[in-house]
């Protein structure tokens, strides 16, 4: 068994009601960034785009940004 990481900004920009180019201006990360992230196209994350999402979500907790799923392989 391995383990995949999985990327919530889909869930959690519909619970805040938030669109990627609204979370892009507000943490100035790149629109095609986040809409890869979104669609978990994204191999490698910066630590510092996540910091500044999660400043812009008003999180504070990475886990609901970020978390690890078990797949059977």
């Amino acid at each position: 068994m391995s383990r995949v990481v999985v990327i919530k900004l889909k869930e959690l920009l519909s619970a805040k009601g938030m669109t990627i180019r609204k979370l892009s201006r507000l943490s100035d990360v790149r629109h095609s960034a986040i809409c890869d992230l979104t669609n978990q196209k994204r191999i490698n994350v910066h630590v510092h785009h996540l910091a500044r999402i999660a400043d812009a979500l008003d999180i504070d907790d990475m886990n609901e940004i970020i978390t690890f799923e078990k797949i059977e392989d």
